[in-house]
């Protein structure tokens, strides 16, 4: 059985994952754009509002931001504003002064105070009650703000990296969130993909995620057996990485004589396959599949908006590199396709012209 290699000691094994900064996995097109964004924006002061599905991996950006910036020396703070209840989080935010209400049996500095001079990261902003909207908008115009029970006005200089799952602009619409404030924190949106639109990232964020668990499990696991990778790499992941990683804990805690079981269930992989069958063979042969897939629904156009690279989302000349490195090419006005066994009709340019 072919298998995906992953790594069982403290050396790097050719075909395991770089690690990039705060723990980011993958070298898609989609995911290195993201992170371009980022090194441009981190040294600036500017807000950045990061968008994406649950579990792609928002904190982790907000890292990379506060990493990458000239305040990576000073504080990280974070906070997950659905987590904490409405009549909490004003407090969380800014502070409290002893006896400001029943409870408050002593004085709390609140997340801004603490993150002074570093990056202050508030997650799920979207979640933040109306009434308390506008104190959160004085305080990224001004930088000043007073805690529960105080008058005295606080300076602060902080950097703010907000995330949200919603539609902001939607919820700006519907009156369930302020449009001035919206405006204020959407001044620079980084826009994570979901990991079903990456799927040349899975196989890497695999034998990441087995190395991991199975070192913290104590449990050696040396290879992936093909089977659970197509199952991987065909499911859909509504949970993104997130639920990549804890159906990889699971099956590392099932594993038996190091290999590593499939954890996705029958009914959901019934489902997905009618969407993306798996392939059988190598990793090897489940990327070609998805380059000649991908070749096919482009009419064997490679570049161009609706070409084969831009449905992978890589860029043109790496889709051509990774064509030649697979061993696909047109040949006799049709592209090759033995695993597929099918041809493709001949577009109106050849992949010359493309290309």
């Amino acid at each position: 059985m072919r298998s995906l290699r992953v790594r069982d000691d403290n050396s790097k094994h050719p075909g395991q994952p770089e690690i990039g900064p705060n723990g980011i996995v993958g070298d898609s097109h989609a995911l290195q754009s993201v992170l371009t964004e980022v090194q441009r924006v981190a040294p600036t002061d500017s807000i950045v509002l990061v968008l994406g599905e649950t579990g792609t991996g928002k904190e982790l950006i907000a890292r990379a931001i506060h990493n990458f910036s000239t305040r990576r020396g000073r504080p990280f703070v974070k906070l997950n504003c659905a987590a904490i209840p409405f009549d909490l989080l004003e407090s969380e935010l800014f502070g409290h002064e002893k006896g400001a209400f029943t409870g408050a049996i002593a004085q709390k500095i609140g997340r801004f105070e603490m993150a002074d001079r570093g990056t202050l990261f508030l997650d799920e902003i979207g979640d933040i009650p109306l009434a308390l909207q506008p104190k959160l908008l004085r305080i990224l115009q001004e930088q000043e703000f007073e805690r529960l029970g105080c008058c005295r006005t606080h300076r602060v200089n902080v950097r703010l990296v907000a995330a949200t799952h919603r539609d902001l602009s939607e919820m700006v619409r519907r009156k369930e969130f302020r449009s001035d404030l919206y405006y204020r924190l959407n001044v620079f949106p980084v826009s994570l993909p979901p990991l079903r639109e990456r799927p040349e990232d899975i196989p890497q964020l695999v034998s990441h995620f087995v190395d991991v668990f199975s070192r913290r499990m104590g449990k050696r696991i040396p290879h992936v057996p093909q089977e659970t990778l197509n199952a991987f790499v065909s499911y859909s992941w509504p949970g993104n990485v997130r639920e990549l990683q804890n159906l990889v804990e699971r099956a590392v805690i099932q594993s038996d004589n190091g290999i590593l079981p499939n954890p996705v269930s029958t009914s959901e992989q019934v489902a997905v396959t009618q969407i993306a069958p798996p392939v059988q063979g190598t990793l090897r042969d489940s990327e070609r599949a998805l380059v000649l897939k991908a070749l096919r629904a482009a009419g064997g156009m490679v570049g161009g908006p609706q070409g084969a690279a831009a449905r992978l989302g890589l860029k043109r000349t790496t889709l051509i590199s990774k064509m030649k490195r697979l061993g696909i090419y047109r040949r006799r006005g049709q592209i090759e396709i033995n695993e597929l066994n099918e041809e493709l009709p001949k577009p109106a340019n050849s992949w010359s012209d493309c290309i």
